[in-house]
């Protein structure tokens, strides 16, 4: 099986390697891995001191570096001396975050072959590694355990759907074996665990709670938002598809129904073509958050925000939250909303999500699968009183589930003074 894992392997980067000369991400994949040993020898010689405790994070992209945040910025705070790399699978997060200050160095990680895996360790020689959620490298982690170099897994999310807990499954359970400790995100994970004879897990919770909860605290203002929304209720789609911005037009199409309120859209993707569809979609009703002129736009009822890096703060602003990608793969960042104590609405696609569940059944959240319904569960917001019981439930889940950062902060600190 190990055999058959690393000609996947390889047979990925052949695939990969043919990809990248049409394709822009996979293109950014490639090219941000060649030469990787060198630089990241040059790299290192050259930020850390000899000697320096260095632990490494390994986020697949942006949702799970959200995850990982919390526990970096934590470190740094109540370790300075420590040396944080941290890599990404993905060009869409080592992109975005390749000068994240939390870190002291930020790479791709390479590909898992037997040779790159010893290669990498023999480079970075942690103390300890951190894998994010879903990254289950096989020869990194036995590379790992070969050099008695322990390994944790946070906001660990586990389904019985998954194959480490199918019959034919022997395999991928000894992936899971090959980690010191889980931090798990809720107690299903945990029983899985525990009927596979695991039991080196702490029930944590979700790490994202933490860095929601402490964006909301700041309270970042942006003041082009705020003379758009004057003293009108906001209702935020955030990381919208194309689909979701056609249930969306639906719901507005109808003046009566939106009197008095307005929209603001961030799509998820925000290249020309994306934005000018939004705008025929909304046609004059829609102003880029680029462009606004309260002076030009006093009439306007919706808002596209043009740019990247501002959604989380901006639902403070917000009266009920609509979570983009239910009609697509999944839906995006429903905790971002839920940290302000706003009521969630989404597509169909959610069952992954296990924040999108709990507060379905609290009654906090909203599923729609056509307009029709986005424009039912809308009516039914705009009463103060069933808002506020929405609004409760939410809140109620956080509070329940706060605190994952500090139960790993505290296992760190026995690693650290063992």
């Amino acid at each position: 099986m190990h055999c058959l894992y690393t000609t996947g392997i390889r047979l990925y980067l052949l695939l990969i390697r043919l990809a990248a000369f049409f394709h822009p991400k996979a293109k950014l994949w490639w090219s941000g891995r060649q030469n990787w040993s060198q630089n990241l020898s040059r790299a290192l010689a050259s930020k850390r001191a000899p000697g320096q405790v260095t632990i490494w994070v390994h986020s697949a992209s942006l949702g799970e570096f959200e995850q990982g945040r919390p526990l970096m910025e934590a470190i740094k705070r109540q370790y300075p001396e420590v040396f944080i790399l941290l890599t990404f699978f993905s060009p869409s997060g080592f992109e975005v975050r390749k000068n994240y200050p939390g870190a002291d160095l930020v790479c791709y990680l390479p590909p898992d072959l037997p040779r790159t895996a010893r290669q990498f360790l023999g480079i970075v020689q942690p103390q300890l590694a951190v894998f994010v959620k879903y990254e289950f490298w096989y020869n990194f982690l036995q590379e790992l355990q070969r050099e008695k170099i322990p390994v944790w897994l946070i906001a660990a999310l586990f389904r019985p759907q998954q194959p480490f807990f199918q019959s034919w499954g022997a395999w991928y359970l000894n992936i899971l074996k090959g980690f010191d400790h889980f931090f798990v995100q809720n107690q299903d994970s945990a029983d899985l665990l525990e009927k596979h004879g695991i039991q080196q897990y702490t029930l944590a919770g979700d790490p994202r709670i933490d860095r929601v909860l402490q964006i909301a605290a700041e309270g970042k203002q942006f003041p082009s938002i705020e003379a758009f929304k004057k003293d009108a209720p906001i209702l935020m789609a955030g990381s919208t598809w194309a689909p979701d911005e056609a249930v969306l037009a639906q719901l507005w199409e109808d003046p009566n129904r939106c009197a008095g309120w307005k929209l603001i859209i961030a799509p998820h993707e925000i290249e020309a073509a994306h934005l000018e569809q939004i705008e025929q979609k909304f046609p004059g009703q829609c102003v880029r958050y680029s462009q606004f002129k309260l002076e030009n736009h006093q009439n306007i009822t919706v808002m596209i925000i043009d740019n990247i890096g501002m959604l989380s703060a901006l639902y403070r602003y917000a009266d009920i939250a609509y979570i983009g990608g239910g009609f697509g793969s999944g839906i995006h960042n429903t905790l971002e909303p839920m940290a302000f104590g706003l009521p969630v609405i989404f597509g169909p696609k959610y069952q992954k999500f296990t924040e999108a569940l709990t507060t379905l059944e609290l009654g906090g959240a909203f599923v729609v699968h056509t307009a029709e319904e986005l424009i039912n569960t809308f009516d039914q917001l705009k009463s103060p009183a069933f808002k506020s019981t929405a609004s409760h439930a939410v809140q109620h889940y956080l509070q329940q589930n706060q605190g994952a950062t500090e139960k790993i902060i505290k296992r760190l600190e026995l690693f650290l003074s063992s």
